[in-house]
C-alpha cells in the first residue's frame, strides 16, 4: 500500500498530539492505555485555568465592570474550564483513534483478502500504519503490542476485545464483537470483516459530510458569541461612559445579569442544535 509523502507528513502531525494528555492506565493488556478517559497533564491544566480567569475577566468587565464580581466568578470558571477542555481534548483523540483504527481495519481487511492470515494481517498493518502515522500513534502502539502478546500465544479476539474494552468507541466495540463471532464460529472471516469495513466506512463518510456541512455554522457560532464582547469594548472606546448607567445602579446591574442570562441561553441552544451525532 502506498502513501504520499503529505499523507505521511499530515499523519505524523496528527501523532504527535495523540499522547498530549497522557491516557490513564486500565487493567488491560500489560497495563494499556484507556482511551475512554483523558488525563490532562500539568500544561493543559494550566491554559485550562488561565482561559477560565479570562473568560471571568472578560465576562466581569462586560457586564458587572466589578472587582468582587470578578473573583466569585473565577470559582465556578476554574471549576467548569478544566472538565470543559478535557471534554474537547478527549473528543479531538477519539476522532483521531476513530480515523486510525478505520485506516488500519481496511489495511488488514485487504490482507485478509490476499489470502494472509488474521495474524500476518495484523503485522502487516503495523507496518503500513507507522509509515503513514509513524511509530508513536495510537493505533500503531495498538497494533505493535496486539503483535507482541500474539507472539505469547494470546488469542487475537482476546486481544482485540480488550482493545475495544479501553477505546471509549462504539464504532471498535461493534466490530470486536462481530470479529470474535466470526472468528469462534469458523464461519466465512474475510468476507464478513469485510462487509463490515463497508459499513463501517459508509458511517464514517457520513459523519464526515456532517461534520463538513456544520463547520461553517459552528464558525459564525463563534463568531456570534464574541460579537456582545465586541460590541462593548467598541463603544466603550468610541464613547466612554455610554454605559455607566448600567454599571452604577441596581436597575442596570440587573438589566446586565438578565442580558447575561440570555446570552448564556443562547450560546446553550446553539450548541445543541449544531452538536449533530450518527446513532
Amino acid at each position: 500500500m502506498k502513501t504520499g509523502g503529505n499523507c505521511r507528513t499530515q499523519g505524523r502531525n496528527d501523532a504527535r498530539d495523540d499522547y498530549a494528555g497522557a491516557p490513564e492506565k486500565k487493567g488491560g493488556t500489560s497495563g494499556a492505555a484507556d482511551y475512554s478517559r483523558y488525563q490532562m497533564n500539568a500544561l493543559e491544566w494550566a491554559e485550562a485555568l488561565a482561559a477560565g480567569a479570562g473568560l471571568a475577566g472578560l465576562v466581569s468587565y462586560a457586564f458587572y465592570r466589578s472587582w468582587i464580581i470578578f473573583f466569585l466568578l473565577l470559582v465556578p470558571a476554574f471549576v467548569y474550564m478544566p472538565p470543559y477542555m478535557r471534554e474537547i481534548r478527549q473528543e479531538k483523540r477519539l476522532r483521531q483513534l476513530e480515523i486510525q483504527f478505520k485506516e488500519a481495519i481496511q489495511i488488514i481487511s485487504t490482507s485478509l483478502n490476499a489470502g494472509l492470515s488474521v495474524e500476518n494481517a495484523i503485522a502487516s498493518a503495523e507496518r503500513e500504519m507507522e509509515l503513514m502515522y509513524g511509530s508513536g500513534a495510537m493505533m500503531c502502539r495498538e497494533l505493535s503490542n496486539m503483535v507482541r502478546q500474539m507472539k505469547m500465544n494470546r488469542p487475537v479476539e482476546e486481544l482485540m476485545n480488550d482493545f475495544a474494552g479501553r477505546s471509549g468507541l462504539q464504532e471498535i466495540e461493534n466490530f470486536a464483537r462481530i470479529f470474535q463471532i466470526a472468528k469462534r464460529s469458523g464461519g466465512q472471516l474475510v468476507p464478513v470483516i469485510a462487509h463490515t469495513v463497508q459499513v463501517m466506512d459508509d458511517r464514517f463518510a457520513v459523519k464526515e459530510e456532517i461534520r463538513t456541512l456544520t463547520t461553517s455554522k459552528q464558525f459564525e457560532q463563534k463568531v456570534m458569541n464574541a460579537m456582545p464582547f465586541l460590541m462593548i469594548i467598541y463603544i466603550d472606546g468610541t464613547s466612554p461612559g455610554f454605559f455607566d448607567m448600567m454599571y452604577t445602579t441596581a436597575f442596570g446591574r440587573l438589566i446586565m445579569t438578565a442580558c447575561l442570562a440570555v446570552y448564556l441561553l443562547a450560546c446553550r441552544l446553539a450548541k445543541r442544535i449544531l452538536d449533530i451525532s450518527v446513532a
